[in-house]
C-alpha cells in the first residue's frame, strides 16, 4: 500500500509544477486510476461489491469527465 501511496505523488506533484492544462487533467487522470484501483483491491479483500462499484465508476465516468472539463476550460481560453 505505501507503493500505492508513492505511485500517487508522482502525478500529484507533476500536477503542481505544469501550468498547461492537458497536463495537469493527465496528473488528476493518473490520480482518479490509481485510487480506483486501491478502491477495487480493497473492495476484494473485504469481499464487498458496494465499494467495487464505486471504484467501478470512478475508473469508468471519472476520466471521461475530467478530459471533458479540460476541453471545455481549453476552448474558453481561445475565446
Amino acid at each position: 500500500m505505501t507503493v500505492m501511496m508513492l505511485a500517487l505523488s508522482i502525478p500529484i506533484l507533476k500536477a503542481g509544477q505544469s501550468s498547461d492544462i492537458w497536463e495537469k487533467t493527465i496528473a488528476f487522470a493518473s490520480i482518479a486510476t490509481k485510487t480506483s484501483v486501491v478502491i477495487l483491491v480493497f473492495s476484494v479483500v473485504r469481499d464487498d461489491w458496494t465499494i467495487g462499484l464505486v471504484g467501478v465508476l470512478i475508473l469508468s465516468v471519472g476520466n471521461a469527465a475530467l478530459m471533458l472539463l479540460a476541453h471545455v476550460i481549453r476552448r474558453l481560453d481561445e475565446l
